[in-house]
């Protein structure tokens, strides 16, 4: 009897030990850390804000500037406002030109009060321009000014949070220009790069 007790008594320190001598002394294994994720907004999602940029391009004429192209210049600024996937913005526009006529008729400058209404696509915002043009040209040796329509489409790109780069397609209309005679029309292609505040 003395052997069997002595049997299973060996029998239950050896379970009781197995465990320590598998895994030796080694400490505990850390509980796995559960984090939840965090929501990123994406870059340029709310249009939003005011902006100021420059843009530079090439314009080519009709009507009166008819065979006259060249490069365009000049600077911008504006505030957008995005209802969600709508955009509806003002922008105010000085444009200098180098287009000239083989004749010698000059269109040296555009300032354009534009209305811009779009579609916000998250980084993308395409959008459509209308507005009023002012516009200063010599005609036959005479400086001319006045007052004309402009439209067209644009799309902007958000680089970072602050900085879009872009383009502008605009069509700039001048019914008998300054009472000169002759109607006056200019295609205008600008990129743009612009500072978001």
């Amino acid at each position: 009897m003395k052997r069997i007790a002595t049997s299973v008594l060996a029998l239950g320190a050896l379970a009781v030990a197995t465990p320590v001598l598998a895994g030796g002394m080694s400490e505990p294994m850390p509980e796995p850390v559960i984090t939840t994720p965090v929501a990123v907004a994406p870059v340029g999602a709310d249009w939003t804000g005011a902006y100021v940029g420059g843009t530079l391009g090439y314009g080519w004429g009709d009507d009166v500037m008819d065979g006259g192209d060249d490069m365009t210049y000049g600077v911008f600024g504006g505030y957008d406002y995005d209802f969600g996937d709508f955009v509806l913005g003002g922008e105010l526009e000085y444009l200098g030109s180098d287009m000239e006529t083989a004749g010698g008729d000059t269109l040296d400058d555009l300032t354009r009060l534009k209305l811009r209404a779009g579609y916000d696509l998250g980084q993308t915002l395409v959008y459509g321009v209308v507005g009023a043009a002012y516009g200063n040209a010599d005609i036959g040796g005479t400086s001319y000014s006045d007052t004309g329509v402009v439209y067209g489409i644009g799309m902007d790109y958000a680089v970072t949070d602050n900085v879009n780069v872009g383009a502008e397609l605009l069509q700039n209309d001048f019914s008998e220009f300054d009472n000169s005679g002759s109607d006056l029309s200019a295609t205008t292609l600008g990129a743009r790069v612009s500072f978001r505040f």
